[in-house]
């Protein structure tokens, strides 16, 4: 099976069959059929692109309901930490921290439902992240977490001192004061 549970209810790791030969590899980096063997049945509808450096660290975003995205995402060139973090009210897994290095070496992906706070730093040189998203993107539904909430305690593979982080996201609230309109369902 292509898919690896994470411990977190819906939050899966994809890990594509990839065809090596002296000419190089080939794989499919997304097939609705092998998601629809497994019952994952999302509507991809946007593809977004980053390119950063070492150092970088993005999130933790979401964006509220009836906008919520559910995501797939994959280092496309070097090395990420992804990072997520449920917050679905309800969850037995509320409030916990996935983390998984993401690079173009392991071509592993990994599915985030909606209802989680994601992000993630770059631990090589430069990355290039690509990512499916099965909702629009939508400013006003915009939502997210401090990367550096103490109850969360996320190790992001670097010296945080070192962090280069957007403005945006250095405002964020924390888990206890975030607010947002996720709930799980069983």
């Amino acid at each position: 099976m292509p898919f690896t549970e994470t411990g977190i209810p819906d939050l899966l790791v994809y890990e594509p069959r990839v065809f090596a030969d002296s000419r190089g590899y080939f794989f499919e980096s997304y097939n609705a059929g092998t998601f629809e063997q497994e019952g994952l049945r999302f509507p991809f509808v946007q593809d977004n692109q980053a390119r950063s450096t070492y150092g970088v660290l993005r999130g933790l975003h979401f964006q509220l309901e009836p906008y919520a995205q559910t995501k797939l995402i994959r280092a496309l060139e070097g090395r990420i930490l992804d990072v997520v973090v449920d917050i679905r009210k309800g969850s037995p897994t509320y409030g916990k921290v996935f983390t998984i290095e993401l690079s173009a070496e392991n071509k592993k992906q990994l599915l985030v439902p909606k209802g989680f706070a994601h992000g993630y730093s770059v631990l090589s040189e430069t990355a290039e992240v690509m990512y499916k998203c099965d909702n629009f993107y939508h400013k006003a539904s915009e939502g997210g977490l401090i990367y550096n909430d103490p109850a969360l305690n996320i190790d992001w593979g670097f010296d945080l001192k070192d962090a280069v982080v957007s403005d945006k996201d250095q405002v964020l609230p924390t888990l206890e004061n975030c607010t947002h309109n996720f709930v799980y369902n069983s």
